[in-house]
């Protein structure tokens, strides 16, 4: 007799801010297969209360940083609320809820390294009645670890070939890989800037919140004398585990290594996107030559620019969706954190110590009962 499908819901907002990402994930036998997906837009002005707080524009006193928590996470149960309507799914039927929450600081350099992830779980699990898995970062980091990134585990059952080596490529506002070959432990990293300095430059530029389709990019040409500043950057020649994020890469860092160099916006945004190119596939190369498939995910998968770029840089591999190998690229993410929840339950450990740095496997998060 067939085990019972499992359900859960995996809860993502990235380091854009601009809404969040809910799956319903169904388990048969351990395969994890997403049965309903959507993206709930944050309120205007919760999103801009976010990316002013983590780009460091506006300070937040004690009160601020409540009202920013609380709120968060009513906007991250009005997600799962909705999805579930839509699945058509009673709340009964789920057995946890996996949040991420939305990142505001991910530090770990120094001797007191942390990491901060919002929404408040309580709420969550007052709004909807389904036992919630949350801030699911800080034990690794408390045991040594980065705390990213944290999917490579779901990658690897997920997306894994028993025939060739292959790597996942997360396209988020950080574009990280796992490095998937048979019989070799699974190891990932984050490789630098993905969506997120091109998104930056596209708003200031006023383009709007990204650049739709990789156009503005498009426009531009490459600058080279900028790329090679961009690429002097010593973070690139970090050894791994690595991880990084908003802290490092932003707007004022383009904006320094262009200092007095009068270069077109477009010719900014062109070099950007091949800074994101460069650095993914210089990664891959050093760290997995002989992969054969690298299966994207995440927001930058609709960026046909981007993607021409990687494909250029690696000419002898197969760029592909994810969603080639069932999984919408657009919700990998948010069923990563359904896995990590179930896991979690399970009393099993979520993190990967070959990627975190961590000295051993840890069971992450704290659960909430309903």
């Amino acid at each position: 007799m067939a085990a019972a499908t499992r359900r859960f819901v995996g809860l993502i907002s990235g380091t854009s801010a601009d809404g969040i990402d809910a799956a319903l994930v169904g388990f048969d036998n351990d395969r994890p297969r997403v049965l309903a997906a959507r993206t709930r837009p944050y309120p205007p002005a919760l999103r801009e209360d976010v990316l002013r707080c983590s780009r460091r524009e506006a300070a937040i006193d004690v009160d601020g940083f409540g009202r920013l928590d609380a709120a968060l996470g009513e906007a991250f149960a009005a997600a799962v609320l909705a999805l579930l309507e839509h699945a058509g799914c009673p709340p009964g039927a789920v057995e946890a809820i996996g949040s991420h929450g939305q990142t505001l600081c991910h530090r770990i350099e120094g001797p007191l390294p942390y990491t901060l992830q919002l929404g408040d779980p309580g709420r969550i699990v007052e709004r909807t009645g389904i036992t919630t898995v949350a801030d699911f970062r800080r034990r690794d980091v408390a045991a040594g670890g980065h705390g990213a990134p944290l999917l490579p585990g779901f990658h690897a059952e997920a997306l894994a070939s028993p025939s060739e080596a292959r790597a996942v490529l997360n396209l988020g506002g950080i574009a990280n890989l796992t490095l998937l070959a048979p019989g070799e432990p699974v190891r990932g990293f984050d490789t630098g800037p993905a969506n997120g300095l091109m998104d930056a430059w596209a708003r200031a530029q006023g383009i709007g919140d990204y650049d739709a389709g990789g156009a503005f990019a498009a426009s531009g040409r490459v600058d080279g004398e900028l790329l090679e500043r961009l690429l002097a950057d010593p973070w690139f020649e970090l050894s791994g585990p690595r991880s990084t994020g908003r802290d490092q890469f932003h707007i004022d860092w383009v904006r320094t290594a262009l200092g007095d160099a009068r270069v077109a916006p477009a010719d900014v945004q062109a070099t950007l996107c091949e800074l994101s190119a460069a650095t993914i596939a210089r990664a891959l190369q050093r760290e997995l030559p002989g992969a054969r498939t690298l299966v994207a995910c995440g927001g930058g998968v609709h960026n046909p620019e981007l993607l021409r770029r990687i494909q250029a840089r690696l000419p002898g591999l197969r760029v592909e969706s994810s969603a080639a190998h069932g999984l919408d690229p657009d919700f990998v993410e948010a069923a990563g954190f359904a896995w990590l929840a179930r896991r979690t339950l399970d009393g099993l450990p979520g993190n990967c110590p070959e990627v975190t740095g961590a000295p051993g496997p840890r069971v992450l998060g704290a659960i909430h009962r309903a």
